[in-house]
């Protein structure tokens, strides 16, 4: 990247916003409207992480009757993962997106409104765009028009309940350089859409740490965002992804204790990574130790004056105990709760999810993740 783009970049992180708003009433939407994100719910795996965004499969993969379940299950708000890629794809319509994709996502958007939800415009990109955002400015650029176009488009609904989260997980590592980023992408945003709430997170994979290094945008009407799934060797066990020796733990109890793990440990074959997990249980994850972090991210909030949002956090249930995928998700959820941090469970029907479904059949929650979430059945 060339010395003066990265200078400008960097800049427009710390510049007031261009359309002269009144920070502190700004401040004062934020927080208000933060109230209609406390309890929500990820809908993942369908306009994002698919390898196939047909009608056929989307409008089966989650449906109206999903959507009214989820009202009626509790939750207020729903993340809508959007990739970017079949956004754009062509042909295009005169809003320079999808006609096709784009129709379908408005059908989403609006049932979840008319059925009192509010929603998150979540771009959930695959790896490879990130890392061209991560790596260049001509990425940065069309990242940014691309959402003019949606901010736009979607800036005519009503803005108390429909959200724009800039990106997930923006994996770059350099927090100095996606401060930058997010500030332009802000300041587009706000130019075409000047009455939404926009949601953003530090750079990485958006933990705790990621927040901890941002500075607050110039922009007052912005609610912050973190994700929470320590401790990964619990949350994640059987996990294909990730760490290479997720993939061999099976039944890692929540809480751990010694006994537990004596032979759970020894199913993992390499001697470092046995190690790694050995850790899990001697450094004693529990309640309290989760409190103490989300505190750290709750008072990162407090010190800057700004809303603050969990809207990622579960456990990958394949390989779970149920008894134990259910105490942490409860452990998490109250100390959210506890400091006033709204929350989005990941997710819907994925591998994490809150209800068991077939295609083509009705949705079953699982009442044991609801009443660790507070919700009602």
């Amino acid at each position: 990247m060339p010395p003066r783009a990265c200078s400008l970049i960097l800049l427009l992180a710390f510049l007031p916003p261009a359309t002269g708003q009144d920070r502190p009433a700004a401040l004062r939407t934020a927080f208000s409207r933060a109230q209609h994100l406390r309890h929500g719910i990820n809908a993942s795996e369908w306009f994002a992480q698919s390898v196939d965004y047909s009608a056929a499969r989307t409008d089966r993969y989650i449906d109206a009757d999903d959507i009214a379940l989820m009202a009626r299950l509790g939750f207020d708000h729903v993340r809508l993962s959007i990739d970017p890629a079949p956004l754009e794809a062509s042909p295009r319509n005169a809003e320079g997106l999808n006609q096709d994709f784009l129709a379908r996502l408005d059908r989403a958007v609006d049932t979840m409104l008319a059925d009192g939800l509010a929603v998150q415009i979540d771009i959930h990109p695959e790896d490879s765009y990130k890392q061209q955002v991560r790596a260049g400015n001509e990425a940065v650029d069309r990242f940014t028009m691309l959402w003019r176009k949606l901010a736009a488009h979607y800036a005519t609904r009503d803005p108390e309940k429909v959200f724009f989260e800039i990106m997930n997980e923006p994996e770059v590592a350099d927090p100095y350089r996606w401060q930058g980023i997010e500030a332009h992408v802000a300041a587009a945003i706000r130019e075409v859409a000047p009455r939404n709430t926009i949601i953003a997170a530090g750079p990485n994979y958006s933990d705790i740490v990621d927040l901890l290094a941002m500075q607050p945008l110039a922009d007052g009407n912005v609610i912050y965002n973190f994700h929470f799934y320590d401790p990964h060797e619990f949350t994640h066990q059987g996990a294909g992804w990730g760490a290479p020796f997720w993939i061999y733990e099976h039944g890692i109890p929540y809480p751990a204790t010694e006994s537990s793990m004596g032979d759970l440990v020894k199913e993992v074959p390499d001697p470092a990574h046995r190690y790694k997990l050995e850790q899990y249980w001697l450094d004693h994850w529990d309640a309290h130790r989760i409190r103490l972090l989300i505190d750290e991210a709750a008072d990162w909030a407090k010190t800057g004056n700004v809303p603050l949002l969990c809207n990622e956090f579960g456990v990958y249930r394949n390989h779970a105990d149920a008894t134990s995928r259910t105490n942490w998700i409860r452990d998490v959820r109250t100390a959210l709760e506890a400091d006033s941090v709204g929350w989005t469970m990941w997710d819907y029907r994925g591998s994490f999810g809150v209800v068991y479904k077939q295609d083509g059949q009705p949705a079953r929650a699982d009442d044991g993740v609801v009443d660790a979430l507070g919700l009602r059945k």
